[in-house]
Parts: structure tokens; C-alpha cells; sequence
């Protein structure tokens, strides 16, 4: 079966360039800018393809890193966090409008855990007096982690 797919695969990608190979000595074909040669067709071909190919690949790459192309209602969604609870499971806070909801994420089910009440203050407000960075608890947790070593 591997080796009739093989075949296939060959006649396939041979089959243009058969077409397309006249006698010795004939004129480039009009409008191509192709020789009479096989070999430079199926170059030519095989070039252009991998042209497509490439530009799917880096729209697919720019879609992907720029959120792709938004909806009507991407302004109202946001994630405003999320907490990995295992494997595949996420816990995640989703603000919608001006509600906020703890949602379980696993495969193939999202869950509401928790309507808030009051919602959240986002990320990057100070936190109140008292209450320590987390960078300030990172470095004393790295520096208990080293001296216990």
C-alpha cells in the first residue's frame, strides 16, 4: 500500500512537468517565461509552491501571535487571569462586561465555579500596605530553597 501511494505521489508531481516538455529547439511558451525544458517547469513549480506554503505558514504564525481576527464581542470577553490546577485543568478569571466569574477549564467542559460579587482591581495596582510582592516572596522562598540545600 506504502509503495502504490509512492507511485501515485510520483506521477503526480512528474505529471506537469510531462505535460509540458516539447521537442528540442521549440520556443519558450507565451506569456510563462518558461524554457521548452521539463526540468526548469517543474523548478519553477515546485518554487512558486513553496512560496504559498511559506506565506500560509508565516499569516498563520501572525494571526496566532496577534489574537487573530477578533469578533464583535472580543472588547466585552477578557481573561484576566489563570492558575493551572493539573495536568490539563485551568481555573480561570474571565470578566465579562462589568461581572467577573472563576471558571473550571478541562477537555471538553468549562464550568462556572464562582459568580464575584465585587469585582477584582486588575493587575498592576499596588498592593495594600502590609502585604508583600511577589518578587519579595519569589527571592525569600529561592533563599530558603538554597540554604536548606
Amino acid at each position: 500500500m506504502a509503495r502504490f501511494r509512492a507511485s501515485v505521489m510520483a506521477a503526480c508531481l512528474l505529471l506537469p512537468a510531462g505535460l509540458a516538455a516539447a521537442p528540442e529547439g521549440a520556443d519558450p511558451a507565451p506569456g510563462l517565461g518558461i524554457t521548452s525544458g521539463g526540468a526548469a517547469y517543474l523548478l519553477q513549480l515546485v518554487l512558486g509552491l513553496g512560496v504559498v506554503i511559506a506565506a500560509i505558514l508565516v499569516l498563520g504564525f501572525v494571526l496566532r501571535r496577534t489574537g487573530g481576527v477578533g469578533g464583535r464581542l472580543s472588547g466585552e470577553f477578557r481573561v484576566l487571569g489563570s492558575v493551572s490546577l493539573g495536568a490539563r485543568e485551568r481555573m480561570v478569571l474571565v470578566q465579562v462586561g462589568e461581572q467577573q466569574l472563576v471558571l473550571g477549564v478541562a477537555p471538553g467542559q468549562v464550568r462556572t465555579l464562582h459568580v464575584l460579587d465585587q469585582p477584582l482591581e486588575p493587575r498592576g495596582t499596588a498592593a495594600p500596605a502590609g502585604e508583600e510582592s511577589f518578587t519579595a516572596r519569589l527571592r525569600a522562598a529561592m533563599g530558603a530553597r538554597g540554604e536548606s540545600s
